[in-house]
């Protein structure tokens, strides 16, 4: 029997059970009136009479009545234990007595959301056969084909994919070997040089060339000289250095 169904007859109040909580927790009735442990009796013979059990709306009834307890109980203790130095508050006993029902009408929605879902789908069976034999596979026709046509089926198969265009990609046409080799034949016909004077215009070439004089740098072949940052180098051989 749903707790709003269920009739409550008191001396201070007559109705229904979700009701009585209502004004109780309003504090439009007092809970010294109220005689929880009636409540409890008339509950359970009617739930006697009847001949289904509820749990949800059973489950709900025995939320309120023990929420009921406990402010009652918290109110005892308040009158007979010095409550205010044991923190006991009947108005927040009330807001958590107020928020415990908030969350269980929550849960409570949630799972008779779930309870429509389960309805709605339960009935729905999944295929657990295997397929037909006679649509795994295809039946030849009676007409039989030429063996051309298998040849032509093959054909795209057997070509040649096309390559990659790489046009894209830069030539490097100056490599450190060679650059070396280079510097080493313009150090010989002038003495020195100057980097601007023998660094290609192409940026991946001029730092080739750049790597080339650091190489010959670190073999003690030449010595590099620059007044100032972001000036020109000036490329100076050594004297007796072995090339």
């Amino acid at each position: 029997m749903p707790s709003g169904e269920l009739l409550v007859d008191l001396d201070v109040f007559q109705g229904p059970f979700d009701l009585l909580v209502t004004l109780i927790l309003r504090e439009e009735i007092d809970l010294w009136e109220v005689s929880v442990s009636r409540i409890i009796a008339d509950y359970v013979v009617r739930l006697a009479d009847s001949f289904e059990f509820d749990l949800e709306a059973t489950s709900h009834f025995v939320v309120l009545v023990a929420s009921l307890l406990e402010l009652k109980s918290r109110l005892l203790l308040d009158l007979d234990a010095a409550g205010e130095e044991d923190g006991i508050d009947p108005a927040a006993a009330g807001e958590e007595l107020l928020a415990s029902l908030v969350r269980y009408a929550q849960f409570s929605n949630a799972a008779r959301g779930i309870a429509a879902r389960w309805e709605e789908h339960s009935g729905r069976l999944y295929r657990q056969a295997s397929l037909p034999t006679r649509f795994r596979c295809v039946q030849a026709g009676s007409e039989r084909l030429p063996a051309q046509s298998l040849a032509s089926a093959l054909k795209p198969l057997l070509r040649e994919p096309p390559l990659p265009d790489a046009s894209h990609i830069t030539d490097m046409a100056a490599t450190l070997l060679r650059e070396l080799r280079r510097l080493r034949s313009v150090l010989q016909l002038k003495g020195e040089l100057s980097f601007f004077a023998v660094a290609p215009r192409d940026r991946l070439e001029k730092a080739i060339t750049f790597f080339a004089l650091l190489e010959l740098h670190n073999r003690g072949e030449v010595r590099l000289q620059q007044p100032r940052a972001f000036a020109d180098i000036r490329v100076v051989p050594v004297a007796g250095a072995a090339r």
